[in-house]
């Protein structure tokens, strides 16, 4: 299974970011591919936003219906271009009743780098069957 189909299908799954040493958890429920890449979203005004820019290290986390845990640990990468924002809302509508537009300054795209899988089950023993 690739891990755009577990979050998708987890339809909420939750990222940590860090601001100062002060952990922050928020739940996601973006994700598309973009050039072959994973991509979310974020808001120039948002948290999550500005703890990225100074540190690029996240973590994303998802479960599914058997209680697996997939986990993400990452650094994020803005790539916010027209293209990749229309991708956006193309993939998603619910963005642009969300206010955000092509070009309006705050809508925000972000793929993931140096990824770091850990698939578990309940019981925290390490399951194979899932790749990026």
């Amino acid at each position: 299974m690739k891990v755009i189909e577990f979050l998708k299908n987890a339809r909420v799954f939750y990222s940590a970011t860090v601001d100062g040493d002060q952990p922050h958890v928020r739940p996601l429920g973006f994700v598309m591919e973009y050039n072959g890449e994973l991509a979310f979203y974020s808001d120039k005004r948002k948290n999550i936003y500005k703890q990225l820019q100074v540190n690029p290290k996240m973590e994303i986390c998802a479960i599914d219906e058997k209680m697996n845990t997939l986990r993400i640990e990452c650094s994020a990468k803005f790539i916010t271009t027209e293209d990749s924002q229309k991708a956006a809302i193309e993939s998603f509508p619910m963005l642009s009743k969300m206010g955000y537009s092509v070009g309006d300054g705050v809508f925000e795209i972000y793929t993931i780098e140096n990824a770091k899988l850990s698939y578990t089950a309940l019981t925290g023993q390490k399951l194979d069957g899932i790749e990026l």
